[in-house]
């Protein structure tokens, strides 16, 4: 295995760092996106400087993935990705100033409002089944409601 390290060339990190952004691909976290890129320079640091040891070559990657992966998280928290539906990802989101049939009577501040083919908790005033309510909010799962 010492064998292996000592004649580690800049192609092997490419393959890595190909390997990485193509389980990215297939798996997407939206973080081996970072390593791999850190393997790709790495192998670009060895062709320029040809002689360095592996060990040298494993801190340079080390240093490179955790400074890549702190980046991408620093400058993600700051620009966060924009979509032209902000309720994506956010169900209950879109429900919200939408009408229901009440599906079960709220009893003590809890029910049932289908919703499609699903049926949602809802939280609100005491009410009979079949009434109308606004959804007015989302809590997890929970359907904030008030009477339509």
């Amino acid at each position: 295995m010492g064998d292996f390290f000592s004649t580690l060339q800049f192609w092997h990190w490419w393959v890595l760092g190909l390997v990485l952004i193509v389980i990215e691909m297939i798996a997407p976290g939206f973080f081996l996106l970072w390593i791999g890129l850190a393997a790709g320079v790495t192998g670009i640091i060895l062709m320029i400087v040809p002689g360095m040891g592996w060990q040298a070559q494993f801190l340079i990657f080390g240093v490179l993935a955790i400074g890549s992966v702190a980046a991408a998280r620093f400058y993600f928290r700051r620009n966060p990705i924009e979509t032209e539906d902000a309720t994506l990802n956010r169900r209950g989101s879109q429900y919200i100033g939408r009408v229901f049939n009440l599906d079960e009577a709220i009893v003590n501040g809890v029910g049932k409002v289908k919703v499609g083919d699903g049926w949602w908790r809802a939280e609100g005033p005491d009410l009979p089944a079949g009434e109308r309510v606004k959804v007015v909010g989302v809590e997890g799962n929970m359907l904030k409601v008030e009477k339509a």
